[in-house]
């Protein structure tokens, strides 16, 4: 599944109409899968409350009248009403069609201090944002900013602060259309969503959230559901966006997956890592799976070195090896039975240089190698790091190496870092040495986490994986 810019998604769109998949028929779908996404989270709560669908101007607002006529279709017990900025039916025929089905609707025009819609914000156990979708790319200001401020004051006072074919009249068959399926779950984890009220739907994203940057307008309203459509977008998953998006659901509006072949951003889920992993056959044994070293730890530090070691039998490796601080081995030994022992050459508790060798030596037969966790700062231990990068050779390009922590802190200030890494090395910094190994700040790693990511990766010829959002 790729991962697109605001750009990327409109050139997408372009395309498909251009093939013949108009931008209706798209808006069609889109506004489908809201709905059914919207009746498939909220019924459960039987709730004798109303919809409220928020529609702006421009086809997000669109999006929200297909899903308002879809909804009064296939929900008859509630209320759905309309609060929009004044739309023509002449030439837009998804106004027209909500206007023919009887749903109300009140022009924002028409309320200058807002009070009808505060009392249909009353009224609401469910409102969908249609306001502005990803078009987002200035500050929210005027009327906009006045109606999303009475729309924050109606949360519960906890809030503040924080093509597929579907049968028409189905909600069950659109709701198919509708892809939440675990390969999206983890990324915004809220399988459950809270019962508060009024609940929050976005349309393809929450109003004020910038769908590249991620970055969250301070007027604008945090989801608990948000439904995307054909891809989901980078502000999806950067910044303030897995939080003000709440659960993500991707939504198919026909458009063909090809069309985003070239962009160079995916998603990696579960169902891809599951495809990716190899099997594990039923009379394999602790062989069968590869040898892993982990170089980790200190006196101050034991627990890194636990938990990389415990992780590296989590992740599937047959066998783990540690290469600790010989003081620090009896401290860990009781903790990891598993796990075999490489004791290597340490001053006052951290690693020294003269592991190197020692390490060096007994690497053979290993097809991982992951140094860092808990190393510390300290001048032996990045020593230690410069000697093993810097005479490594070969020894280090025969096993697949991951650097994290304090690998990476020892790393930083080599100003060449592709003159000692080897090809494909998995570098693994959170945005703090990101910003070390790139001489920048955090924030400026934060505001162009995949960009500095990837350009990163193919300077140094590596594998950078940037943890954090």
């Amino acid at each position: 599944m790729k991962i697109v810019t605001v750009a990327e998604m409109v050139q997408i769109e372009k395309a498909s109409d251009a093939a013949g998949h108009s931008y209706d028929a798209m808006m069609e779908l889109a506004g489908r899968a809201v709905a059914a996404a919207t009746l498939r989270h909220m019924q459960p709560w039987n709730s004798r409350g109303g919809v409220l669908v928020l529609v702006g101007p421009g086809n997000n607002g669109g999006d929200g009248l297909v899903a308002a006529r879809y909804l009064r279709r296939w929900d008859q017990q509630h209320a759905i009403n309309i609060y929009s900025w004044k739309r023509t039916p002449d030439g837009d025929p998804n106004y027209a069609a909500v206007q023919q089905r009887g749903i109300p609707i009140v022009h924002a025009e028409d309320d200058p201090d807002f009070a009808q819609l505060a009392s249909l914000l009353v009224g609401a156990d469910v409102v969908i944002d249609a306001l502005l979708g990803t078009g987002v790319s200035r500050p929210i200001g005027g009327s906009l900013a006045e109606l999303l401020a009475v729309v924050h004051r109606s949360m519960p006072s906890e809030m503040h602060d924080s093509p597929a074919e579907v049968d028409g009249d189905n909600p069950e068959s659109a709701a198919r259309a509708v892809r939440p399926a675990a390969d999206y779950d983890f990324l915004h984890r809220a399988p459950d969503i809270a019962r508060t009220v009024p609940q929050f739907v976005a349309v393809d994203c929450p109003s004020g959230l910038n769908c590249n940057s991620g970055a969250l307008d301070p007027a604008a309203l945090r989801a608990d559901l948000t439904v995307t459509f054909a891809n989901p977008k980078i502000g999806h998953f950067v910044g303030d966006g897995p939080a003000a998006c709440g659960r993500l659901e991707v939504a198919d509006i026909g458009t063909d997956p090809a069309l985003a072949g070239a962009v160079p951003v995916a998603l990696a889920t579960p169902a891809l890592a599951k495809r990716l992993l190899p099997d594990r056959p039923v009379s394999a044994n602790k062989g069968t799976f590869g040898k892993a070293l982990v170089v980790a730890g200190s006196v101050n530090y034991c627990g890194a070195a636990h938990l990389a070691c415990a992780a590296a039998y989590r992740a599937g490796a047959g066998l783990v090896t540690a290469g600790v601080a010989a003081s620090v081995q009896p401290l860990l030994a009781a903790g990891l039975v598993e796990t075999t022992w490489l004791p290597l050459p340490e001053q006052d508790g951290v690693l020294s240089p003269a592991a190197v060798d020692v390490l060096l030596d007994g690497l053979h037969g290993y097809a991982a190698l992951l140094v860092g966790p808990g190393l510390t700062q300290r001048a032996a231990a990045v020593q230690f790091v410069h000697g093993l990068l810097r005479s490594g050779g070969e020894a280090l390009q025969r096993v697949s190496l991951v650097l994290d922590a304090d690998a990476l802190n020892a790393l930083a200030p080599i100003s060449e870092t592709h003159n000692v890494l080897p090809a494909g090395a998995v570098l693994t910094p959170h945005p703090g040495e990101m910003a070390r190994l790139c001489g920048c700040t955090t924030a400026e790693v934060q505001a162009d986490r995949i960009g500095l990511a990837r350009r990163k990766a193919v300077e140094w010829n590596a594998v950078v994986l940037l943890k954090g959002a």
